[in-house]
Formats: structure tokens, sequence, C-alpha cells
């Protein structure tokens, strides 16, 4: 790892932290991007440098995200439904520390002006974000529908799934309980989340079985 590219690592892996100390329980768009670089102790310049605006942030956080769930499901394997569930326990947990930060990612993703496309993670971030996991490097940063996808037809496989629609159809239908959840969980201030999202989880395998 060079230099350069080691700090520049380093400084987009702060700007993250920092972001989720400061965000806390509160909205995304109420954190400034002057507490951010006071924090951190940069410029703006330095800042929109990695993250041309501010909502980049949310894309960086989702990603880091996605590459936990993937290493996660390297180091302990989950097929079928056990992987569905795994997913919503830990989509749950991310939801009751930062619930500001998901509702304002769902608002960023349904911005018709804002095409939704993973924000870049280079190896030498990966390192410093999972310094334990040996071989982060080389993991492949799976999608959330990518790992929905693929959980769905291992269910459908293992029989945990025997309504004959499309796999696709049934990989939409768990996003939008997904993502319908966290905003229902947030309109009706339940708690704890977890509960909640997997009793609309249990509710929608009924059906499928």
């Amino acid at each position: 790892m060079s230099l350069r590219k080691e700090k520049a690592a380093r400084l987009k892996v702060h700007v993250l932290d920092t972001t989720l100390k400061l965000v806390g329980k509160r909205p995304f768009e109420d954190l400034y991007v002057d507490d951010i670089c006071e924090k951190v102790k940069i410029s703006k310049v330095t800042l929109f440098k990695y993250f041309p605006q501010k909502e980049d942030i949310l894309l960086y956080y989702f990603r880091v995200w996605c590459l936990g769930r993937s290493a996660d499901l390297i180091l302990k394997p989950r097929e079928g439904i056990q992987g569905v569930y795994f997913l919503f326990d830990k989509i749950s947990e991310a939801y009751e520390e930062h619930p500001g930060l998901l509702l304002s990612l769902i608002g960023y993703f349904s911005d018709f002006k804002r095409p939704p496309k993973p924000f870049p993670l280079k190896p030498e971030e990966k390192k410093i974000l999972f310094p334990e996991i040996e071989g982060i490097t080389n993991i492949e940063i799976l999608s959330l529908d990518h790992m929905l996808e693929k959980f769905t037809l291992e269910a459908i496989f293992r029989k945990e799934i025997t309504k004959t629609i499309s796999t696709r159809d049934i990989t939409n239908l768990i996003t939008s309980i997904f993502i319908g959840g966290i905003v229902t969980a947030h309109l009706n201030q339940l708690n704890p989340s977890k509960i909640f999202f997997r009793k609309n989880l249990d509710l929608m395998l009924r059906g499928l079985q």
C-alpha cells in the first residue's frame, strides 16, 4: 500500500466514522458539511475531492455495510431463508443505531434525479475498515439485491419456498418488505425493530410456503 493511497483511504474512513458519530439518531439532513470538516480537520475542498456531494457519504456507508455482510457470509456461510433473516437482523441493528441515516438513504434512492449506483471502495479502504479479516481485499462486495436474490434461489431449491413464481418477483417482494419495514418502523415508532422486521418476514414466508 503506497503512502498516498493509504492516506487517502484513512481520510475517507475517518470522514465516515465522524459522520456516524455526529449524526447519531438525527436525520442526515441535519448534519452540515462544516460540522464534518471541523471534526475531521479538513477543508470543504478536501472533503468534496473524495465525496463530491454530501449524500455520497450515504452511498459510501451503504457500500461499507454491504462489504461487512459479504465478509460475514464468507466467515459464517448462511443459505436460503436463514440468510434472509440474517440480513433483516443486520438492517434492524443498523436502523436502531442510525435511524436517520437509513431513512435518508432510502430518500436518496427514491430521487429520480439520482441514479442508484454503488460508491467505489478501494482495497486500501477495505483493509482499514476490516483489518481483522484476512483476505478482505479479495472479497467481492455483493449488493443487497444480489444477496437477497441468492438467498431466494437457495430457498426455492431447498423447498423453503414452494410458490411457483419467479425468483425475481420473490426478491422484489422481500426487498419491498425490507425497505418498507424501515419506513413503517419510523412512522409508527416501533421498537425493537428487530421483532417487527422478523414478524413481517414471517408473514410473507407463510404466503410463499
